[in-house]
Protein backbone atom coordinates (compact mmCIF):
# COMPACT_ATOMS: atom_id res chain seq x y z
CA UNK A 1 0.00 0.00 0.00
CA UNK A 2 1.40 3.34 -0.83
CA UNK A 3 1.29 6.19 1.27
CA UNK A 4 -0.17 9.70 0.33
CA UNK A 5 2.58 12.58 0.49
CA UNK A 6 1.84 15.34 2.83
CA UNK A 7 1.55 19.01 1.90
CA UNK A 8 4.80 19.76 3.86
CA UNK A 9 6.50 16.85 1.53
CA UNK A 10 5.25 17.65 -1.78
CA UNK A 11 6.25 21.59 -0.87
CA UNK A 12 9.56 20.09 -0.09
CA UNK A 13 10.17 18.14 -3.33
CA UNK A 14 9.04 21.10 -5.73
CA UNK A 15 11.61 23.22 -4.08
CA UNK A 16 14.20 20.33 -3.91
CA UNK A 17 13.27 19.89 -8.01
CA UNK A 18 13.75 23.52 -8.03
CA UNK A 19 16.87 23.79 -6.92
CA UNK A 20 18.19 20.87 -9.31
CA UNK A 21 17.23 22.88 -12.03
CA UNK A 22 18.32 25.98 -11.00
CA UNK A 23 21.46 24.49 -10.34
CA UNK A 24 21.96 22.48 -13.68
CA UNK A 25 20.70 25.55 -15.67
CA UNK A 26 22.91 27.88 -13.85
CA UNK A 27 26.46 25.83 -14.42
CA UNK A 28 25.51 25.09 -18.44
CA UNK A 29 24.73 28.56 -18.84
CA UNK A 30 27.77 29.73 -16.94
CA UNK A 31 30.26 27.07 -18.86
CA UNK A 32 28.16 28.29 -22.25
CA UNK A 33 29.12 32.17 -21.34
CA UNK A 34 32.48 31.27 -20.93
CA UNK A 35 33.03 29.24 -24.26
CA UNK A 36 31.45 32.07 -26.02
CA UNK A 37 32.89 34.84 -24.01
CA UNK A 38 36.19 33.44 -25.88
CA UNK A 39 35.31 32.62 -28.96
CA UNK A 40 33.73 36.12 -29.09
CA UNK A 41 36.82 38.16 -27.30
CA UNK A 42 34.37 40.05 -24.71
CA UNK A 43 36.58 41.77 -22.14
CA UNK A 44 37.16 40.66 -18.94
CA UNK A 45 34.49 42.23 -17.18
CA UNK A 46 31.58 40.17 -18.91
CA UNK A 47 33.25 37.10 -17.56
CA UNK A 48 32.98 38.30 -13.83
CA UNK A 49 29.45 39.68 -15.00
CA UNK A 50 28.75 35.97 -15.75
CA UNK A 51 30.59 34.75 -12.51
CA UNK A 52 28.89 36.84 -10.06
CA UNK A 53 25.66 36.04 -11.62
CA UNK A 54 26.28 32.06 -11.21
CA UNK A 55 27.50 32.59 -7.88
CA UNK A 56 24.18 34.61 -7.03
CA UNK A 57 22.21 31.61 -8.05
CA UNK A 58 24.06 28.90 -6.29
CA UNK A 59 24.04 30.87 -3.26
CA UNK A 60 20.02 31.16 -3.45
CA UNK A 61 20.25 27.31 -3.70
CA UNK A 62 22.18 26.87 -0.84
CA UNK A 63 19.96 29.19 1.12
CA UNK A 64 16.62 26.89 -0.14
CA UNK A 65 18.47 23.70 0.37
CA UNK A 66 18.88 24.61 3.84
CA UNK A 67 15.65 25.85 4.25
CA UNK A 68 14.68 22.28 3.23
CA UNK A 69 16.89 20.50 5.30
CA UNK A 70 15.74 22.61 8.43
CA UNK A 71 12.03 22.22 7.94
CA UNK A 72 12.63 18.47 7.09
CA UNK A 73 15.01 17.58 10.18
CA UNK A 74 11.83 19.81 12.40
CA UNK A 75 9.62 18.26 11.26
CA UNK A 76 11.16 14.50 11.82
CA UNK A 77 11.50 15.64 15.57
Amino acid sequence: MTRTPTEAERINGRQARLVAIVMAATMLLWMGAQVLGGRLGLEARYAFLFDFAAIAALIWALVVTWQIWRRQSARDK
